[in-house]
């Protein structure tokens, strides 16, 4: 099956095939621009750019699975216009950030439990030793179809015993935390669907329960996981940097001097982070 895709807003496929290339766990080709998708069934989908940023058309191979299509059009942000939020900033003072950025969707991870796995595994390591413990993870415990690999199930790592991840030079506590969240998921106990209904704040109270995933964690289950809209990590460094680039200020913003400009951001606060991210990228 090809299912042929025309979006009526401007979309920047280079600029997700840059950022989906930090990932040396997802399969892609840059020059041909295309992604290989594994869906929650392991099986793969070919998303391919067959147009322009101003004139953006797709087309998705695969099997005809109309569920699963539908998935992979709400992970790379086909099912809904960046319009609104363009629109939105043209007369904030982010407006000249959401121009250089134009065109740029939140991508979601491919999987509800990969982007729990991902971001408990990233917490505390610098970007390079964590895709490399990411990598060694899906490597030792997932599984490659056609030649494109996925996350171990969670029945797979809810077996393991931590000395299996300290092998892969996991430190203790993080092989708790991956081993115990995964035998809630494989249990029933914690079911990542369900609570993908929810709203944030029930999400957000559901998750942080369980050891080793905190706000931070939580709230990148919500932006890239789920793909919600209006999130901001006040905490992150990396924020906090991009606004006192964006700003010319001397020190980093305090809490309250970002909070203040949440009411004028909002309902799009996703963006903004993701845009700041991207800045100095």
């Amino acid at each position: 099956m090809t299912e042929i895709i025309h979006l009526d807003f401007p979309y920047d496929f280079e600029r997700v095939l840059d950022r989906l290339s930090m990932d040396p766990l997802i399969s892609l080709n840059k020059e041909e621009r295309y992604v290989l998708v594994p869906t929650r069934n392991r099986v793969i989908y070919k998303v391919l750019a067959t147009g322009t940023t101003e004139a953006p058309s797709f087309t998705i191979e695969g099997p005809p699975k109309l569920i699963e299509v539908q998935s992979i059009k709400e992970i790379f942000h086909f099912d809904r216009s960046l319009h609104p939020i363009n629109a939105h900033f043209e007369n904030t003072n982010l407006a000249p950030l959401f121009r250089e950025h134009r065109g740029t969707p939140i991508i979601r991870e491919f999987s509800l439990y990969s982007t729990i796995m991902k971001s408990i595994i990233h917490q505390q390591l610098n970007l390079s030793f964590a895709h490399t413990l990411t990598t060694r993870f899906v490597h030792t415990y997932g599984e490659q179809v056609e030649g494109v690999w996925l996350y171990p199930k969670p029945e797979t790592v809810a077996q393991l015993q931590v000395a299996d991840l300290r092998e892969l030079q996991f430190s203790t506590r993080k092989a708790e935390y991956v081993i115990g969240v995964s035998q809630a998921i494989a249990s029933g106990e914690l079911n990542l669907d369900a609570l993908a209904i929810q709203d944030d704040e029930t999400i957000t109270q559901t998750l942080v329960k369980y050891r080793g995933i905190g706000p931070w964690t939580a709230g990148s289950f919500l932006l890239f996981g789920l793909g919600r809209p209006n999130l901001f990590p006040l905490a992150d460094i990396g924020l906090q940097n991009a606004l006192k680039t964006l700003w010319s200020t001397p020190e980093k913003p305090k809490a309250e001097e970002i909070t203040a400009h949440f009411p004028e951001w909002s309902p799009y606060l996703s963006y903004v982070s993701l845009y700041l991210w991207r800045s100095i990228e």
